[in-house]
């Protein structure tokens, strides 16, 4: 008989009160960043005038915090992308040290989403500790397979499981065996080859001990466009499919870490009925072209309107002491792009919202003291994961922002 998941359950709860530790880390970052000028307010503090990007999730605004002036010191560049997570492109990405510190609680220790076409160079969003680029899943139809599994679907994952184990496990004989005749620089080589097969052999006995653990099931059915939503042209279709589905992640305790990259490289998207005349990707180096930055922001205020829905869902979904999920959930909105147009990675919009933090600000930042690094620290100290460092940050915004 299958195992059926339930959402948080009141009479499961501890009779202690919910500690203001979050639960839940999410991160969504989009690849052509987002245009500064209209989502930064004029104003820094609580009283600040909505920008146009911000108006679409104005319902939430005493849920969210709007922060500018923070960056990693990167080089400039679509290829340096991947520093929005890991302050050195291609390092141990934020998403992944929350996992491994907090992931093994639940059936996946971290997911990895994308929508839209995305580079296969600068395209990655997640790294683990040994810097091997995790892949990101890309169709609602799959993950919704992954976290409403049947069980015809749970045998054959346990024998692809187990079969992939198994020869993992003779690449690795075989490997040490090698070991021995080789040189001592080819043994650091192999060395390291050790720690990304000792990676992927962890993870496989994860997947394998999680086979028989609760699976959650749902009465949310995938929209037929669902299925195989996945060219670039459809992300706005996509997007909130996978919003929701992360929803229900979350809600039914299913993963403590989600990523979502939304990409849109190679798109010409139609909104309201309007198909736009220029790709996503060409608008994003609009030049200051004031044509281009309104069809521009016909994306990006489409893009916050689907993320508000997806704030909305966890303000409205309860966990065991009757608590908004969006409360004990981190939510981090941002990018690796500051400027798209002069393809700047300086000034990296950021937005957090929910897991329990003071909000309704826009805190713009001393550059010459700040590093987006130091708001990664305060995140990681939120979800209970204490660094006294990360990338080039060594403090945190824990005097400006609790």
């Amino acid at each position: 008989m299958a195992a059926i998941g339930l959402p948080y359950l009141e009479s499961f709860a501890k009779s202690e009160n919910p500690t203001k530790q979050a639960k839940t880390f999410v991160a969504i970052g989009s690849f052509f960043g987002w245009h500064r000028e209209d989502l930064y307010p004029s104003q820094v503090g609580k009283n600040y005038a909505l920008p146009k990007l911000i108006e679409p999730i104005a319902a939430h605004r005493n849920d969210f915090t709007i922060f500018s002036g923070l960056d990693h010191r990167a080089s400039n560049g679509h290829h340096h992308w991947p520093n929005f997570l890991c302050g050195t492109a291609g390092d141990y990405s934020l998403d992944q040290m929350i996992a491994d510190k907090i992931g093994q609680k639940s059936r996946f220790p971290s997911m990895q989403l994308a929508v839209g076409g995305v580079e296969d160079q600068g395209g990655v969003m997640s790294f683990t500790k040994q810097k091997i680029p995790l892949p990101m899943m890309r169709r609602p139809s799959v993950l919704y397979s992954q976290l409403f599994v049947s069980e015809s679907d749970k045998d054959r994952t346990e024998y692809i499981l187990r079969s992939g184990k198994s020869a993992l496990d003779y690449v690795l004989a075989d490997a040490k065996h090698l070991q021995n005749n080789v040189s001592k620089a080819d043994r650091n080589k192999l060395e390291e080859y050790f720690h990304s097969l000792r990676s992927v052999e962890k993870r496989i006995n994860q997947k394998i001990v999680s086979i028989d653990d609760v699976i959650a099931q749902t009465d949310y059915k995938l929209p037929e466009l669902g299925k195989d939503a996945v060219s670039a042209s459809l992300m706005l279709e996509a997007a909130p499919l996978m919003y929701d589905l992360m929803a229900l992640a979350i809600e039914t305790g299913s993963t403590r870490v989600i990523t979502l990259m939304l990409g849109g490289l190679g798109s010409v998207f139609t909104i309201n009925g309007e198909t736009l005349k220029t790709g996503y990707h060409s608008l994003s180096h609009h030049g200051n072209d004031p044509d281009m930055i309104r069809d521009l922001l016909k994306i990006e205020y489409k893009l916050m309107t689907i993320f508000n829905d997806f704030l909305t869902q966890l303000k409205e979904k309860k966990d065991a002491y009757g608590n908004p999920l969006l409360d004990s959930t981190v939510v981090l909105l941002g990018t690796g792009m500051g400027d798209a147009s002069r393809h700047a990675n300086d000034n990296l919009p950021a937005l957090v919202a929910g897991g329990g933090f003071a909000h309704g600000s826009h805190l713009s930042l001393d550059r010459d003291r700040y590093l987006l690094g130091d708001l990664y620290i305060t995140l990681m100290d939120k979800m209970g994961v204490k660094v006294n460092s990360f990338s080039n940050a060594s403090s945190s915004l824990n005097s400006v922002f609790v």
